[in-house]
C-alpha cells in the first residue's frame, strides 16, 4: 500500500520525486523518504515521519543534487512509523538503498541468517532484511546489482515492488515486482518509476507495466532491459498513459473527496458513454463472450470494502434481471477457505485500483479452478485488468480521496449495464422493463445533479451530529447495501462508530442500542417495501431514536415521522443506490469536516490495499 517513485535522467531528481510522492500520498502517509545519488557516487538519504511536507522540511538547506533517485511514502506494516523504519532502507555499509511496497513473509528466518553472517539491523521492518540480503549476496559473489537482486528475490516469499540504487553504479536503477504494481515511464533519455502511473503522468505518456517475477534495469543512454529472475529477456510494448491531469488537482474544492462527490454526474455519463445507444446496452466484453456469460450456472462476485458493497447491489441486479444465482464473497476470505468453484461459474472481480491484493489472489484461484473471470476496475493496465479473461473499466477518472465515492457509483453503474446486457442476451426481461430501465439509467446523471442541490442542507444537518459517538444506518432491498456503504463512509473519515443493517433485522439485536443519543439514518424511498420501512421507523421513534430519513421527493408521511429528511428524486428501485449514496457521502463528509478531520487522508487507511 506504499507509494514508490523513481527517476533517472539528466534532470534534478528531487523535484520530480517529491511531486510524485505527493501524487501517491493517498497510498500511505505514515512517513516518507528519498535517496539521491550523484555522479560521483555520493548518496544522500533523507527521511521524515508524517507527510511528504514533513520530508520537504527535513531536507531544507541540505544537498538535494543528483539526477538519480528513489522515493517512498509509507503505510506501516512491520514496525511503527518512525524515521528508522521509513524507507529508503540502506545496506549495512550504505552502498545500496531500496524502497519497497509489499510484505516479505519469510523475513524473520532471513534476518536470523543474516545476523549470523554479521549483519546488524537498524529498523523493525521486513524491507531492511531484503536490502541487507541483496548486499550480502552482492559482496559474497562480487557481482553487479542486477544479478544480486535476482538471486535475493528467489529466496523471498511474499509480495514486492522494489527500486534499488547502488552508489557504485550511479547510472542505473534496478526494479522488480511480484504481486505489487510497478510502472516504468519512458521519456527522452530518461526513465520514471512509480507504483501508480498518476505519479509520472505529468512527465511522460508512455509506460510499461512490469509483470510478476520481472526485473528491469533503468540506465541513462541504454534501452530498457527487462528480464525474469533467471535473466531471460522479456518483451514489452509501451502503452499510453490515459490520465486527465485536471482530475489530479482539487481546483476550487477544499478536499478531493468533495470534488469527487460532485464529479459523479459527469463520471456516470462518461461511464455510460458509448455503452448505451438508441436505448440498447452494448458492452464489448459481453458481445465477445456472450455464450460463456449467458451460460453461467452461477456468478460469484469477489471484492473488498466499498467494492463488496457494490457487489451486493450487483447480486440483486443480476438475480433480478438475469435469473442466475449470485454469491458475493469477501476476497480475503474466499482465497483461504477452499471455495467450491467450477468451470460453469463466472467470477466477477471488483476493485477500484485493480491492484487489491486479496482480490487479485481470488482471481488467480478462480482461474486455477477453471472459472471464467470478469474484471471490473477503474485503472487501465492494472494487475486485475491484465489477469482476468475480460471485463469492463468504470471510466470515472483517478480517485484521490481515500474514501471511495465516484468509484462506488461507477462500479454499480457497470454492474447495472452488465446485468441489462446479459438479461437482453438471455431474454429474461420483458422488452418494456428492459427499455424502461435503460431510459431511467440514462437519466441518473440528472438525478445526481438534483441530489447535489441538497448539499447546503446536509452541511447544516451535519453540525447537529458532530459529537455523536454511534450511528445506525438502515435500508431494505437495494437500499440495504447503501446503508452499509453510508456507515462505512462515516467510520472511515469521521471516526464515529457506525453500523449498517437490513431494517427488518433491527429488532433482532440492534434495537437495544436505540435511545435519544442514537442517530438512525433510514433510507425510505417509495418502493415495494415502503410500508415495511414505515413500521421500522415507528419502532425507532417509540424508543426515542433521532431519525434522519432519505425520502422520495414529495413524501410527507415519513418526513413528519423523522427529525430530519433529505429528498431524493423519484428513481426506479433497482437504480436507487446510484442516487441514495450521494447524500450519505455528503453527510459523512460534512460531519468529518465539522470534527476537524483530514478527510482525504484518514488515519490508518490507504487508498490501494496492495498487501494482505
Amino acid at each position: 500500500m506504499c507509494g514508490i517513485v523513481g527517476y533517472i535522467g539528466k534532470r534534478k531528481a528531487w523535484p520530480i520525486l517529491i511531486e510524485g510522492l505527493k501524487r501517491l500520498e493517498y497510498r500511505g502517509y505514515d512517513s516518507a523518504g528519498v535517496a539521491l545519488t550523484k555522479d560521483n557516487g555520493q548518496m544522500n538519504v533523507y527521511k521524515a515521519v508524517g507527510r511528504v511536507a514533513d520530508l520537504e522540511r527535513e531536507a531544507e538547506g541540505k544537498d538535494l543534487s543528483g539526477c538519480v533517485g528513489i522515493a517512498h511514502t509509507r503505510w506501516a506494516t512491520h514496525g511503527k512509523p518512525t524515521a528508522a523504519n521509513a524507507h529508503p532502507h540502506c545496506s549495512q555499509d550504505g552502498r545500496i538503498a531500496l524502497v519497497h511496497n509489499g510484505i516479505i513473509e519469510n523475513y524473520a528466518p532471513l534476518k536470523e541468517r543474516l545476523k549470523k553472517k554479521g549483519c546488524t539491523f537498524r529498523s523493525d521492518t521486513d524491507t531492511e532484511v531484503l536490502v541487507q540480503l541483496i548486499r550480502y549476496i552482492q559482496q559474497a559473489g562480487d557481482m553487479e546489482l542486477l544479478p544480486a537482486v535476482q538471486l535475493a528475490l528467489k529466496e523471498v516469499v511474499g509480495a514486492y515492488a522494489i527500486a534499488v540504487t547502488d552508489r557504485n553504479r550511479p547510472d542505473q536503477i534496478v526494479a522488480a515486482r511480484r504481486s505489487s504494481p510497478l510502472v516504468i515511464g519512458i521519456g527522452q533519455d530518461e526513465y520514471f518509476l512509480a507504483s501508480d502511473a498518476t505519479a509520472i503522468a505529468a512527465y511522460t505518456n508512455q509506460a510499461i507495466y512490469l509483470e510478476d517475477g520481472e526485473t528491469a534495469v533503468l540506465q541513462v543512454g541504454e534501452p530498457l532491459k527487462i528480464t525474469d529472475l533467471d535473466n531471460v529477456e522479456c518483451t514489452h510494448k509501451a502503452q499510453a498513459i490515459a490520465t486527465d491531469m485536471g482530475r489530479l488537482e482539487k481546483g476550487e474544492y477544499p478536499h478531493f473527496m468533495l470534488k469527487e462527490i460532485y464529479e459523479q454526474p459527469s463520471c456516470m455519463a462518461d461511464c455510460m458513454r458509448g455503452r448505451i445507444c438508441q436505448g440498447e446496452v452494448t458492452l464489448s466484453a459481453v458481445n465477445m463472450y456472450r455464450e460463456r456469460l449467458a451460460a453461467a450456472h452461477r456468478f460469484v462476485i469477489v471484492a473488498c470494502g466499498t467494492s463488496w458493497h457494490a457487489g451486493l447491489i450487483g447480486k440483486q441486479l443480476i438475480e433480478n434481471f438475469c435469473r442466475t444465482p449470485v454469491e458475493v464473497e469477501y476476497a480475503s476470505e474466499f482465497r483461504y477457505r477452499n471455495p467450491v468453484i467450477t468451470p460453469d461459474d463466472v467470477v466477477i472481480a471488483l476493485s477500484q485500483s485493480g491492484e487489491t491484493a486479496d482480490t487479485l489472489a481470488a482471481v488467480e484461484l478462480a482461474k486455477e479452478r477453471g472459472a471464467f473471470v470478469y474484471g471490473i476496475c477503474n485503472t487501465v493496465g492494472s494487475s486485475i485488468a491484465r489477469a482476468t479473461h475480460t471485463g469492463s473499466y468504470i471510466h470515472v477518472g483517478p480517485e484521490i480521496g481515500v474514501a471511495s465515492t465516484k468509484a462506488f457509483t461507477g462500479q454499480v453503474t457497470v454492474l447495472t449495464l452488465l446485468a441489462l446486457a446479459l438479461a437482453k442476451e438471455k431474454g429474461t426481461m420483458t422488452e418494456k422493463d428492459y427499455h424502461d430501465t435503460v431510459r431511467q439509467l440514462e437519466n441518473i446523471p440528472r438525478s445526481m445533479q438534483t441530489v447535489l442541490k441538497e448539499d447546503t442542507r446536509i452541511a447544516i444537518l451535519a453540525r447537529t451530529f458532530t459529537y455523536a459517538r454511534n450511528f445506525i444506518y438502515l435500508g431494505r432491498g437495494y437500499a440495504y447495501p447503501v446503508a452499509l456503504e453510508g456507515a462505512l463512509k462515516l467510520k472511515e473519515i469521521s471516526y464515529i462508530h457506525a453500523e449498517g443493517y437490513p431494517a427488518a433485522e433491527m429488532k433482532h439485536g440492534p434495537i437495544a442500542l436505540i435511545d435519544k443519543e442514537m442517530p438512525v439514518v433510514v433510507i425510505a424511498p417509495r418502493t415495494a417495501l415502503y410500508e415495511k420501512v414505515l413500521s421500522n421507523i415507528e419502532e425507532i421513534k417509540a424508543r426515542g431514536g433521532r431519525i434522519v430519513t432519505l425520502v422520495t421527493e414529495g413524501d410527507t408521511v415519513v418526513s413528519r415521522m423523522a427529525d430530519y429528511s433529505i429528498s431524493l428524486p423519484p428513481t426506479a428501485e433497482c437504480l436507487l443506490p446510484l442516487v441514495a449514496s450521494i447524500p450519505l457521502q455528503l453527510l459523512a463528509y460534512h460531519i468529518a469536516v465539522c470534527r476537524g478531520m483530514d478527510v482525504d487522508k484518514p488515519r490508518n487507511l490507504a487508498k490501494s490495499v496492495t498487501v494482505e
